[in-house]
């Protein structure tokens, strides 16, 4: 019976022991982990969180207006604050409202003392009427990113004189608005506006080999062809001229281009480069004329080279590019690398 108890009382003191030892590996209150539940995942801040953001229609109206309201939404998702001065509801002709309203849009806009952004609803035509009535030396001045492209390049082009870069980039209606936006355009748009340089490479074929750097300028085809000769149009040495345009047969292209080569904008330029031009239709009369044969023309005419396959212009997917940034474009073997720096950034 004695040896009994003695056994008895180690066993429990073992007992106690490993309790003992157990109780130590347990954590205190402060150190306590506590499991994220899955019902609940932690929320991640939107790309582009409380970035102010004015909307302009300096051009045409956006109809269907549900597709404007669309695109406001999805910039909202991407965390932007928006105001918007464009009214759907004064639609005017075919433009956005009448000339003397969307030219105050343009001035509360640049005035906002909150925006970062001036955004373009969409283009079309209009921005031409405003031109003689815009302050572009206070736009210019007054710290924001100016951002369109098509009709709103006659706009950036005042603004390019007067000394300010502006971004050749998404529109509201054109791009936000889709039933299904195009992510590079969207997160491409986004990288700009948030660090001070971009990279752009693709391959393209025909493209000779170059080395340059320069003022990286340009836009839509149509657009820089009519304003030369005016006082909005800059004067730049030395460039890089980027080139765009939509439903323009290839010998509206030729045309213009001859314009401006006649006009000395072109032979003052270190190279051409082109986007993409779509929404054409070839005919008949054409005759094996084409793209492509023009292009080949244009190219024994000129004096500086021209590289195609810019990932630019009316289409879905479009690269960001700020107009009066510094450049530079190598191309060897059919690669082309694109490296723009010195334009300003958002965050």
């Amino acid at each position: 019976m004695k040896n009994f108890l003695m056994m008895l009382g180690m066993l429990m003191a073992c007992t106690m022991t490993v309790q003992a030892e157990e109780a130590v590996a347990v954590p205190s209150a402060s150190q306590t982990i506590v499991e994220q539940d899955a019902s609940e995942p932690i929320e991640e801040p939107k790309p582009m969180e409380n970035v102010p953001i004015a909307l302009v229609a300096p051009s045409g109206s956006a109809i269907p207006v549900e597709r404007y309201e669309k695109g406001v939404a999805a910039l909202e998702e991407r965390g932007f604050k928006v105001t918007s001065y464009y009214d759907p509801e004064l639609h005017h002709e075919r433009f956005a409202a009448a000339d003397a309203v969307r030219l105050r849009q343009m001035e509360q806009a640049y005035q906002d003392p909150d925006a970062k952004i001036v955004m373009a609803v969409r283009g079309g035509y209009g921005a031409s009427r405003l031109l003689k009535d815009l302050d572009f030396q206070k736009m210019a001045s007054s710290g924001k990113v100016f951002v369109g492209y098509s009709d709103i390049t006659v706009i950036q082009m005042g603004l390019l004189k007067y000394g300010a870069v502006s971004f050749q980039g998404p529109m509201v209606y054109s791009d936000y608005g889709l039933n299904n936006p195009s992510q590079y355009t969207i997160e491409h748009f986004e990288e700009v506006l948030t660090h001070p340089t971009t990279t752009l490479r693709w391959v393209g074929t025909d493209n000779p080999d170059v080395d340059v750097t320069g003022t990286f300028w340009g836009g839509n085809l149509a657009m820089m062809s009519h304003l030369v000769g005016t006082k909005w149009m800059p004067d730049i040495k030395d460039g890089i001229l980027f080139l765009e345009d939509v439903s323009e047969h290839p010998y509206r292209v030729e045309r213009m281009l001859i314009q401006l080569d006649e006009a000395g904008i072109l032979r003052k330029q270190k190279a051409l480069v082109l986007g993409r031009f779509t929404d054409y239709r070839l005919s008949d009369e054409d005759n094996g004329y084409s793209f492509d044969t023009m292009l080949a023309w244009i190219r024994e005419r000129l004096t500086i080279p021209v590289v195609t396959g810019l990932p630019f212009g009316h289409t879905k997917e479009k690269a960001t590019l700020p107009v009066g940034a510094k450049a530079r474009l190598k191309v060897h073997s059919g690669s082309v690398k694109l490296v723009l720096s010195g334009y300003p950034t958002v965050k």
